[in-house]
């Protein structure tokens, strides 16, 4: 069976961070918003160049129809085909082409600013997931290195019943205390395998069970950050951070918005040219040259016959298409100027929307401005405060080990009960793994304080 052969495939912090931008769904997303502005700055570009359309049709009449041989009026079926084609640029439109060029320009800026930032929320989620699966890992370790002590202590104690030095009631204490510790060592292993499925689920990778993070031994960084002044943070956030160059983008787009809605009480004016020709399929007269003569009246007083001559015609068929095509052509071509007057105010009312437009992007900018600045002040006192508290649980744990240490020689000596061993014990074992948590929240909240600083996770 093949999951017999699985191997578990273990990643890096970078690896994890590097699927989860290639695989994640918002970024994909947000890629193709940038895509979708990239060719809305192709439609800008292609307003400047001019507008050519070709047509063609194909007529059948029956009936009473003009017939374009003759120009008569007649009682007929004939059939004819047109061809035609017209050309328009625009020479004038109140700078409506090139400012929606700007606009469209500065939207696929703020898209790839919105593209930036997503990838930058997902690194921080990733991180934030890959630092949970160390410490329930290191959790883990340190739960099982307790069960294995308990199990160590448990075998001294029955060496020392045996020998009559202590009690069988002084093993029970110890046997009810590695029961609980089982319990933790499997609530311990419980949150490492759940943590390993968010961050798995995290990066899209579905064969859970043999997805893990690389052995990485993670220690204490040293940072200058906390020797810099939240302040002094904040500036530099404001001139990295994606939100607020987006925020900035926005104003620009808004400011953009308000130009073309001006741009829309000013004339246009456009050049055109139209060409057109017609090709008829019917038979035609054609005068072969000869005179013919024809009453067409009687004298009133004579009663002589009036006679006069017509050119003789005859019947014949269509001209080639080519002949046709270049003798029954016609073309046109000029300027035309568009002057609004009145639109029954939509176009004034349309600069007040985005005049409203552009408060908001303001209000939206300046919000996020105070949304950085109080994060980066709780991110700040937070970073501190965890440091604060890993050097409390250092000295802590070597307190705590020191007394243990104690109690193992008195307990050994048989001055000691086992009550209180056990306390002294439970008590190294929550200053370890305080210690161990105290750690990895320190480290995530100076790797926080980073990234707003603009350092790399």
């Amino acid at each position: 069976m093949t999951w017999l052969f699985a191997q578990v495939q273990t990643y890096t912090l970078e690896e994890c961070i590097l699927i989860a931008l290639e695989k994640n769904i918002s970024i994909k997303q947000s890629e193709l918003d940038v895509e979708g502005a990239s060719i809305d700055k192709q439609d800008a570009i292609g307003a400047f160049l001019p507008r050519v359309n070709a047509q063609s049709q194909h007529i059948w009449n029956n009936g009473l129809s003009q017939n374009i041989t003759n120009g008569l009026i007649e009682n007929l079926t004939t059939q004819f085909s047109s061809f035609g084609g017209n050309l328009g640029v625009t020479l004038f439109n109140g700078k409506q082409n090139i400012n929606q060029l700007s606009r469209a320009n500065l939207n696929l800026i703020a898209r790839q600013y919105q593209l930036d930032n997503i990838k930058d929320d997902i690194s921080l989620f990733v991180a934030n997931a890959y630092l949970q699966v160390m410490f329930n890992r290191e959790i883990n370790s340190v739960q099982k290195y307790q069960l294995e002590l308990l199990k160590e202590d448990l075998i001294r104690t029955q060496q020392r019943i045996d020998a009559g030095v202590l009690t069988q009631a002084d093993i029970y204490e110890i046997e009810a205390n590695m029961a609980a510790q089982e319990q933790a060592v499997v609530q311990a292993e419980n949150n490492y395998r759940l943590s390993r499925i968010s961050l798995a689920q995290l990066l899209l990778i579905t064969d859970y069970e043999n997805f893990d993070i690389a052995q990485e031994d993670l220690d204490i960084p040293f940072s200058e950050i906390l020797n810099k002044t939240p302040n002094e943070i904040y500036g530099k956030a404001l001139t990295l951070r994606n939100d607020i160059k987006l925020g900035v983008t926005n104003i620009e787009i808004a400011e953009k918005d308000i130009d073309l809605a001006k741009g829309a009480l000013l004339p246009s004016l456009t050049a055109f040219y139209n060409y057109n020709t017609r090709i008829s399929y019917s038979d035609r007269f054609v005068e072969t040259g000869n005179l013919i003569e024809a009453p067409i009246g009687v004298v009133k007083q004579s009663g002589d016959l009036v006679i006069t001559q017509f050119p003789e015609r005859s019947v014949t068929g269509p001209l080639s298409f080519a002949t046709q095509f270049g003798q029954n052509d016609g073309q046109s071509y000029g300027l035309a100027l568009n002057i609004p007057i009145f639109n029954g105010l939509s176009t004034r009312n349309n600069i007040k929307r985005r005049k409203l437009n552009l408060m908001r992007s303001e209000n939206q900018l300046e919000q996020t401005k105070l949304d950085l600045e109080n994060t980066i002040n709780q991110a700040f006192n937070n970073a501190e405060g965890a440091f604060k508290f890993y050097e409390a649980s250092v000295k802590t744990l070597f307190a705590r080990s020191e007394a243990f240490d104690i109690a193992k020689e008195r307990f050994a000596a048989g001055v000691l009960n086992s009550f209180d061993y056990i306390q002294a014990q439970q008590r190294y074992q929550i200053a370890a793994s305080d210690i161990v948590r105290a750690k990895f929240d320190y480290i995530f909240k100076l790797k926080v304080l980073e990234f707003y600083f603009g350092l790399e996770l």
